[in-house]
């Protein structure tokens, strides 16, 4: 009969401690029922910007082919960092603006292009939009390169200036260059190893190893050599040699990681600069 009651004994404890672990490893509520805009009930929206919240992320791309991968990359990359760095960063997600300005990759299927006349003004009453709801710092997640970047970064100076607001503007492939070196030995490209990874480690089910052929690929030429359009490639590699795809979701999930670790230690340190600053 002892024998009996302490195993019941060391039984329930056990559970216990199971529970006191799981416990331990739980995330705090978050202040807000959802980070996402467009999924908010405008009360809470009322009581959590800009008492509680005064960022939040624009994530920005286009609709052109990716290589192996879906032709919305540039949309998938910087919603999927969105969504794991906003509450990190305390910020609002706005709905994702995904079309923009596609540029030499305009002819293959599904691709759409966007004016620069008519994009400017459309991005620039997102922001204004957004400068309106409260918002003290808008951060454009950027997806797509190109002149869409240019169009960006202009655009976010002039709204930064006229409704006193700060914003941000990051090209997610650019800045995390030396993380795309550190953890694939090389560098990357359109398509690349790099951008397919991120797109791997959010959604592998977007991701086609049995369509990628090598050939699919093409180097960018250097500056003032040639120039073809529509490009010839759907993967352009940055280097000669660097950046084929390679399918590796180990190193694809720690890409990601360190990539989306690196652009929330940006934007807090950006705003943490920007109130010591007292702008």
């Amino acid at each position: 009969m002892m024998r009996q009651i302490c195993a019941v004994f060391f039984f329930l404890l056990s559970i216990q401690f199971v529970n006191f672990a799981q416990n331990k490893t739980e995330q705090p509520k978050d202040i807000v029922s959802t980070r996402e805009m467009e999924r908010i009930n405008w009360m809470e929206f009322k009581e959590t910007v800009p008492s509680k919240v005064n960022t939040v992320l624009l994530p920005t791309g286009t609709l052109e082919p990716h290589g192996v991968i879906n032709n919305g990359a540039d949309i998938t990359a910087p919603f999927g960092m969105a969504k794991h760095i906003a509450k990190r960063v305390n910020a609002m997600i706005a709905p994702t603006l995904p079309y923009g300005i596609t540029g030499s990759m305009e002819a293959y299927p599904g691709a759409f292009q966007i004016t620069e006349a008519a994009y400017r003004p459309f991005v620039k009453q997102i922001l204004e939009g957004l400068a309106k709801n409260g918002f003290k710092n808008i951060i454009i997640l950027n997806g797509h390169g190109g002149g869409q970047t240019a169009v960006l970064q202009a655009v976010a100076a002039e709204v930064a200036q006229e409704k006193k607001v700060r914003t941000l503007v990051i090209n997610w492939w650019t800045f995390a260059s030396d993380v795309t070196k550190e953890v694939f030995g090389e560098d990357g490209g359109h398509a690349g190893w790099n951008e397919t990874a991120f797109v791997q480690a959010i959604d592998p089910t977007l991701v086609h190893p049995e369509k990628y052929d090598p050939k699919m690929a093409t180097p960018y030429p250097p500056a003032g050599t040639w120039a073809a359009v529509p490009f010839p490639s759907s993967i352009g590699l940055y280097q000669p040699n660097q950046g084929y795809p390679k399918f590796d979701q180990k190193k694809a999930d720690e890409y990601f990681q360190k990539v989306t670790d690196k652009v929330a230690g940006l934007i807090e340190d950006i705003v943490k600069k920007w109130d010591l600053a007292g702008v």
